[in-house]
């Protein structure tokens, strides 16, 4: 009954602990998405304010000098060096022409010289190294011709371009086909860049550049994601709201742009006057500019580039980006600054295929199996445009409890102890009452048993001399036997009365100082005769220096608890080969006087020990034991030795069993 009673209480309990943790565990949950939803929002804000001059840099802006508004002649912006990180991971800025000739802002065009400029000769061969790598990583990605491509011809309806080794209509460009041939590379598309090449090559090339699989084989967990989703739109819909675009549409547009003539015929007017002169062929465009398109190549970098449209010519412009850079700097730096760090990781892929994952030990992942990436799906977004074709994925790595767990906590942990100290406790009184109850009947058997043996025996031999059967040479036996039944009454009725006073209130003590030497010879005037008829031989070991030692107890119950442990050795070493026993007085170590009992019987089993001063406790079975007694006198033993100050112990002797009262001595 008391464990189906625990269980009443602590089933419920358990339910509405962790409905609590579950709601605490969502909310953290719900917390943290909203902060990777702010983040995302963030870092969009960010890489748009980053493209925002780029895509309002002109035509003419892509070459190495522009026209002012005074006709003067000036390095364009995007000439500087070393290349401004406008955008993280920047390498240079690059134009394709019509015919895929290739150009950059960091040179002059026309291969002119570099005095013309005013670039040293050490820096330029750093600018023609940058060039030579931006035109290396746009021809292995068939992007530029691979040679210098022929003077440009009269523009003809449809002319064909030359664009790596293959031939392309002009109204499909390189960059055009970018993400479409990135689409069917990683479908196994045969592709040729430097060379022939099979599917498998294209995918073993893929993995190696990519190297963690695709998102859909992560195998995230959408249960709180989704949950916290339903939530912002349920609050949507109560808003009447619907979450505006927080970012401009991206149009085409249209401008007028002045070019100079080439630079050769400029210098040959004059090389040291910059200002432009009539003679000087500046020419005005009208031009259409695309927005910015945002691509990865087959090499790893990033790619953003437009298209410009100039008297029926189109012309690619765009810069390239390092893609490891580029991830670490716009995304991955401001989530190691948040708290997402410690709670999750960040998953950055392009078109389902995943590029990199950071967490908060700072240390980029670019593992080989989707597996090592399951978790929790915590927030997952696209970039805004251009940047579309990225993907920024959280996942819990470790769900940090909400702001009440440290209480629900606490109360979990207290009412777990409560119910199970309650269920131990009443276990433990329920257990005790029971043991109580059969003792308590013990008692009542033994206390009948201890009464109507005697009172049977006096009653016998008083009929026998009353009725005059009893012969005179055995009347003083008959006699003697009377009175010894009497005093195993007296002592037992004692007992019980002593055991009343004990059990309704404090037993009443009058505590003088006496004598060792008086108390001892006190109590061998009143055990002498009871040990010799019971057949033992009785030996009293006095301390010479102990007998005129003083110490404060009552005179009675001292007597009444020698008397006990005598009853008591009689009773268990009736059986022993040695019938004998000893009563000792001396002073101990720590100026006590210990008064003791020995036995010479079978002595006291050592788990036993404690349990024989309990009330009612007998070590034999009332059905099979063979001593006498009501298992009370040994109680009455402690609580009077307690009573007084004193202490009571039982030790194991060689053989028998002996036991100790220790009084302390009166300072008096």
């Amino acid at each position: 009954m008391l464990s189906v009673f625990f269980l009443a209480l602590a089933i419920p309990t358990a339910a509405l602990v962790w409905q609590a943790y579950s709601q605490l565990k969502w909310e953290a949950f719900h917390q943290y998405r909203n902060t990777a939803e702010e983040l995302t929002r963030r870092i969009n804000t960010q890489l748009v304010a980053s493209i925002e001059n780029l895509e309002a840099r002109s035509f003419a802006d892509y070459s190495f000098l522009v026209v002012t508004t005074a006709n003067f002649l000036q390095p364009s912006v995007l000439s500087t060096y070393p290349v401004p990180q406008n955008i993280p991971g920047l390498l240079g800025y690059f134009q394709v022409s019509t015919e895929g000739e290739f150009s950059t802002p960091l040179l002059p065009s026309n291969n002119s010289p570099p005095d013309y400029s005013r670039i040293s000769s050490a820096e330029y061969q750093q600018r023609r190294a940058l060039a030579e790598q931006l035109r290396s990583v746009l021809s292995n990605n068939q992007l530029v011709a691979h040679r210098a491509a022929a003077p440009a011809a009269a523009i003809r309806p449809e002319p064909e371009i030359t664009v790596g080794l293959r031939q392309a209509p002009r109204s499909q460009s390189a960059f055009d086909k970018l993400n479409e041939s990135q689409s069917s590379s990683y479908q196994g598309t045969e592709k040729t860049i430097d060379g022939d090449s099979t599917p498998a090559d294209d995918e073993q090339a893929r993995q190696q550049d990519y190297g963690m699989g695709r998102v859909t084989d992560l195998k995230l967990d959408t249960a709180y994601q989704k949950k916290s989703a339903d939530l912002e739109m349920a609050e949507q819909k109560t808003k009447n709201n619907p979450a505006p675009s927080d970012y401009p549409a991206r149009l085409s547009r249209k401008e007028q742009i002045s070019l100079p003539a080439p630079v050769s015929e400029v210098a040959r007017e004059s090389v040291d006057r910059p200002e432009a002169s009539e003679g000087s062929r500046i020419r005005t465009f009208e031009s259409e500019v695309d927005p910015l398109q945002f691509s990865l190549l087959d090499s790893g970098h990033f790619v953003l580039f437009r298209t410009v449209w100039r008297e029926g010519e189109r012309f690619m412009q765009g810069m390239l980006l390092n893609q490891k850079d580029f991830i670490d700097g716009a995304i991955e730096q401001p989530f190691q600054a948040t708290t997402l760090s410690t709670m999750s990781a960040i998953i950055v892929a392009y078109q389902d295929e995943v590029l990199s994952t950071a967490t908060g030990q700072q240390n980029n992942s670019y593992t080989s199996r989707a597996g090592e990436l399951q978790g929790e799906l915590l927030y997952r977004s696209r970039l805004t445009a251009p940047f579309d074709t990225l993907e920024v994925i959280y996942t819990v790595k470790q769900l940090p409890p909400g702001p009440g767990a440290r209480v629900v906590a606490w109360v979990t942990l207290v009412l777990g102890v409560v119910l199970c100290s309650g269920f131990y406790g009443l276990y433990r009184m329920g257990l005790r009452q029971m043991q109580l109850a059969a003792q308590q009947q013990d008692f009542v058997s033994a206390v009948s048993h201890e009464l109507k043996t005697p009172l049977t025996s006096i009653r016998m031999y008083g009929e026998m001399l009353k009725e005059g059967w009893a012969a005179e040479d055995k009347k003083q036996a008959y006699y003697e036997f009377i009175f010894e039944e009497s005093e195993r009454l007296t002592r037992l009725i004692s007992n019980v009365l002593q055991l009343s006073n004990i059990s309704r209130e404090e037993p009443q003590l009058e505590m003088i100082p006496v004598v060792v030497g008086e108390i001892v010879d006190s109590i061998q005037a009143k055990i002498a005769t009871q040990v010799q008829r019971a057949g033992f031989e009785l030996r009293f070991l006095r301390d010479p220096e102990c007998d005129a030692t003083v110490i404060s107890l009552d005179r009675d119950h001292i007597t009444q608890i020698i008397i006990n442990l005598v009853d008591n050795a009689i009773k268990f070493s009736r059986k022993s080969g040695q019938k004998r026993l000893e009563i000792g007085a001396r002073i101990s170590g720590d100026k006590r006087v210990v008064f003791s009992v020995r036995d010479f019987g079978p002595g006291v089993a050592k788990d036993q020990m404690r349990k024989i001063f309990d009330m009612f406790y007998r070590s034999e079975s009332e059905l099979t034991r063979e001593t006498v007694g009501t298992g009370i006198g040994l109680a009455i033993v402690h609580q009077l030795s307690t009573a007084m100050g004193a202490s009571v112990d039982v030790v194991n002797r060689s053989p028998g069993a002996e036991f100790q009262v220790s009084v302390p001595v009166s300072r008096e």
